[in-house]
């Protein structure tokens, strides 16, 4: 398997050598790639060589050439020389890094533009644009799907782990005001009580029981209707909040789910909202949540492409390699547009672009994404 890949990765590589040595004019675009071709990501690295693969074949233009350089994952030393190299062969603009933590190695090359697949950053930096599905986006998006369902207590959550600060530098920017904010343990054992001290779990079941002794000895009809009521319920009384955002993924977030339900929080009541799940379909079987809705990327395009991949090399891609698809849609568009590129002002596009994975628009040096507001239902992903 692993001979089988690595012949793939050569067969690309010469794929791409061989379009670059048919440069024979100036009126050419040439876009350099960083990714991991080697080590524990190569597999994700030889998906993104795919990816854009499947994208010239669409674009269909001769004069535009991929240039790919194995940069590793968070090697320093890989990654520069991976840039230095790129650079010698006259390129100006390169998908890539991967990862955040390359950005600053990165914008030490001044003289280079990186459309990077990331989603840490919305903003355009002195030379680096993001187009990764941030998480302004998603919560923008979600904003707006529960203010339409008329809720106004909504609280958000997330874990505390090395990402719960740029969360919360994300809520500031946006100057959205919670309900509440809660951050919890992302140990499991410690969660659920975490939870259930923020739904008021133990005072809600001991005014079930209270409300249970009431009627208990009582033998009118009036007591027994309400005694058979009061059979059928965990707790008593209702959640301080309406409508709930778990900034989260995986297990995770299904202890999440779980332990929101444990403690009793009425579905009929509280909106269940997450972030971009990827259309994950491991979430069909959380069976302790009737409905859960979150923004997405456009589900037909996003299984359009991963069909069209399957069909091209006989395996489904990693999802975030539609991002590298779409980031050289962009890189076209401008070229195109522009007859050329020089500098990042290049992509302050005044009107909205439409991409594989949705709509992206360019206001005030930011790159920002429509997204679809999708939920799980009877084992699939609906459209809201």
């Amino acid at each position: 398997m692993k001979n089988k890949f690595i012949l793939t990765v050569i067969y690309i590589l010469i794929f791409f050598y061989f379009n670059l040595l048919s440069d024979e004019n100036n009126k050419i675009l040439k876009v350099g790639l960083l990714a991991p071709l080697s080590g524990i990501y190569s597999e994700l690295g030889s998906s993104i060589l795919h990816s854009l693969q499947l994208a010239l074949e669409e674009i269909d233009d001769e004069n535009i050439f991929i240039v790919p350089r194995d940069s590793g994952f968070n090697d320093k030393e890989k990654l520069n020389n991976a840039i230095q190299d790129i650079r010698s062969q006259g390129v100006k603009i390169i998908i890539g890094p991967i990862t955040y933590e390359e950005f600053e190695d990165a914008g030490k090359y001044d003289d280079l533009i990186f459309i990077s697949p990331s989603n840490i950053n919305s903003e355009f930096t002195k030379n680096i644009i993001s187009v990764g599905v941030s998480l302004e986006s998603q919560l923008s998006s979600l904003i707006n799907f529960i203010k339409k369902q008329k809720k106004n207590k909504t609280l958000i959550m997330f874990p505390k782990n090395q990402y719960s600060e740029l969360i919360e530098e994300k809520i500031k920017k946006l100057n959205i005001n919670f309900f509440k904010k809660f951050i919890y343990s992302p140990n499991p054992e410690i969660l659920t009580g975490e939870i259930e001290i923020l739904t008021n779990y133990s005072q809600r079941k001991r005014s079930l029981e209270l409300r249970k002794k009431m009627f208990q000895d009582k033998e009118d009809e009036q007591s027994i209707k309400e005694m058979k009521r009061l059979e059928q319920l965990y707790t008593l009384g209702d959640v301080n909040f309406d409508s709930v955002i778990i900034v989260d993924f995986g297990n995770s977030l299904k202890s999440v789910l779980t332990s929101l339900v444990y403690t009793d929080v009425d579905q009929d009541k509280v909106l269940f909202t997450t972030i971009n799940q990827w259309f994950d379909e491991s979430i069909f079987y959380e069976n302790t949540i009737k409905n859960l809705y979150y923004p997405s990327v456009n589900y037909k395009s996003f299984k359009k492409y991963n069909d069209n991949y399957y069909k091209r090399f006989k395996i489904y891609p990693n999802e975030i390699t539609i991002l590298s698809y779409d980031a050289l849609g962009l890189i076209y568009y401008a070229w195109k547009k522009n007859g050329e590129i020089k500098s990042i002002n290049d992509f302050a596009f005044k009107n909205k672009i439409k991409g594989k994975i949705g709509t992206f628009s360019f206001k005030d040096r930011k790159v920002l994404q429509e997204l679809d507001i999708y939920k799980t239902e009877n084992n699939k992903f609906i459209k809201f």
